[in-house]
Order: C-alpha cells, then structure tokens, then sequence
C-alpha cells in the first residue's frame, strides 16, 4: 500500500518555474518507480517524466526534456518535479503515480494502483 499527496501547483506566468512535491507513505516505497502524469481539460492523459527506484535513471517525455527535471529523495519518501520555462501548453492536472513497471506510468498510468489527488498548475501566457 502506497499513498501519495502532491503539492506545489500553482499560477505562473510563462517562462515561470515551479517545483512540485509529492510525498509518499508506504513500506516499500523504494521499490516502485515514481512517475509525473498530467491531464489538461478535455485531453487524454500525458506521460511527464520517471524516476527509478534508486533515482538512477529519469525518463521524460519528448515536450518537457531540457526544461523539467524529476528527482527523489528516498530518506523523506518525497518525488520532486521542477519545472522550468512553463509554457501555456503545460498547463494541466500534475499528478504523481507510483507503479513497479516504468512501461505503465509511460502509457499515461492507467494501470497503475496509486495515485495522489493531483495539483493544478496553470500557466498564463
């Protein structure tokens, strides 16, 4: 059993930044990749990016590399998302997802069995 809870969304203006949190309960967290899905209104659900168990490797998808960055600190049970010159089209639901197989958070999690309650990031242009 995982729980997860996100913080940190907000309103930003274009090129703005923002840093979401996502703490974690469980025993086992660090067996599970930890991954970032969002959700904008109207639209299917959209890989972000993953992080592995031990934070060795991150994986992001294509409209997001070079501008957000996943990290995780196991010793607080907490997944980072930073994220930096936002662009309108980034505005979305952020959710966190844990799941044991990074195939399934990359095809939007729909699989997965847990997920944290989202948090609205809204970028003004």
């Amino acid at each position: 059993q995982v729980q997860l809870v996100e913080s940190g969304g907000g309103l930003v203006q274009a090129g703005g930044s923002l840093r979401l949190s996502c703490a974690a309960s469980g025993r086992t967290f660090n067996n599970y990749v930890m991954g970032w899905i969002r959700q904008a209104p109207g639209k299917e659900r959209e890989f972000v990016g993953a992080i592995t168990g031990s934070g060795g490797n991150t994986y992001y998808a294509d409209s997001v590399k070079g501008r957000f960055t996943i990290s995780r600190d196991n010793a607080k049970n907490t997944v980072y998302l930073q994220m930096n010159s936002l662009k309108p089209e980034d505005t979305a639901v952020y959710y966190c997802a844990a799941d044991r197989f990074i195939s399934r958070l990359r095809t939007g999690g729909y699989e997965s069995d847990y997920w944290g309650q989202g948090t609205q990031v809204t970028v003004s242009s």
